[in-house]
């Protein structure tokens, strides 16, 4: 970080100055807390003491932050609905030479928020982008889920509308690794309902407030999970850790599936699977043509077979 050269050993480094730099400034990703305030670094607090200004996603709830830290710097917004024009003035000033922290209202930011824009531009641009780890929900419970992490998908927040949902799930359905979500309590028990139509076995936590007083980590199974959320709606923003699938178990049940689907006509006779087909279509040659593809030859064959029988 180009600072005050001037300054005297031990006394806080700050460059203020807006005069043009030669060289861009830094965008510094800074993590801040997800409930409780001792889990801000004392990396995090100099770091947005000595940049030229804080880009946040909420103003206000940033600044309670900073005032409790004794922070007074720059504050600017930068959200979901201002990211177009915000951002483009925020990539300007980096290429100036301004050093600029990004914060989220809790955790890191750029994840699941508009910062993973920002972030990339500025990288695209050849601006110097430098994390300043700290809390995270997703990880947080992760750890503390009692399912595996040796390898996880975080997979944010699913879509609102049934739909979408299932549509989401179906593309998760194989991940062999452990899924994270993220929720709100608005919507916890429908997606819950959901997931427990198709997973309902499989074991999950799900796991609120953290770092809060009212932390709570509920661990069963899908189903079991949904019933207490329906007996005990969750307050409070949730992370839900759902166990993958067992690749043996997959394999089974796809193996199981395709011998179902084969089952309705492998035993049949040739002209039995055309009639059947026939009585379904109206269309013997469409008949002809989807026993033909069943069996993997040609219409000609099956015709040439429907002969001799």
């Amino acid at each position: 970080m180009s600072m005050d050269r001037n300054a005297a050993p031990g006394q806080a480094q700050v460059q203020r100055s807006f005069e043009p730099r030669e060289k861009p400034g830094m965008l510094y990703l800074v993590a801040t807390p997800i409930g409780n305030l001792e889990d801000m670094t004392f990396r995090a607090i100099r770091t947005l003491r000595e940049v030229d200004l804080i880009a946040a996603e909420d103003t206000r709830h940033t600044r309670k932050l900073l005032t409790h830290f004794d922070i007074q710097n720059r504050l600017v917004s930068y959200h979901e609905h201002n990211r177009e024009a915000s951002g483009s003035e925020l990539l300007s000033m980096l290429e100036e030479g301004r050093h600029i922290a990004l914060v989220s209202d809790a955790g890191l930011p750029a994840i699941s928020d508009p910062g993973a824009e920002l972030a990339a531009e500025a990288a695209a641009r050849g601006i110097p982008v430098v994390p300043v780890p700290g809390a995270n929900a997703a990880l947080s419970a992760l750890i503390v889920a009692g399912l595996p992490t040796d390898r996880f998908l975080f997979a944010g927040f699913p879509p609102r509308d049934r739909k979408g949902l299932a549509a989401f799930l179906d593309r998760l359905e194989g991940e062999p690794g452990t899924l994270i979500l993220y929720e709100s309590p608005h919507r916890i028990r429908k997606t819950l309902a959901q997931l427990a139509e198709r997973w309902g076995a499989r074991r999950m936590a799900l796991v609120r407030e953290l770092t809060k007083r009212h932390e709570e980590a509920v661990r069963g199974t899908v189903q079991a999970v949904r019933e207490y959320a329906d007996a005990n709606p969750p307050v409070g923003e949730c992370v839900l850790v759902i166990e993958g699938e067992d690749p043996k178990q997959g394999a089974a049940s796809r193996e199981a599936a395709d011998a179902e689907a084969e089952a309705w006509w492998s035993s049949l006779t040739l002209a039995e699977h055309v009639e059947r087909y026939a009585a379904e279509t109206g269309n013997r040659k469409e008949a002809m043509k989807r026993a033909a593809q069943d069996l993997g030859i040609s219409r000609r064959d099956v015709y040439q077979a429907l002969l001799e029988e």
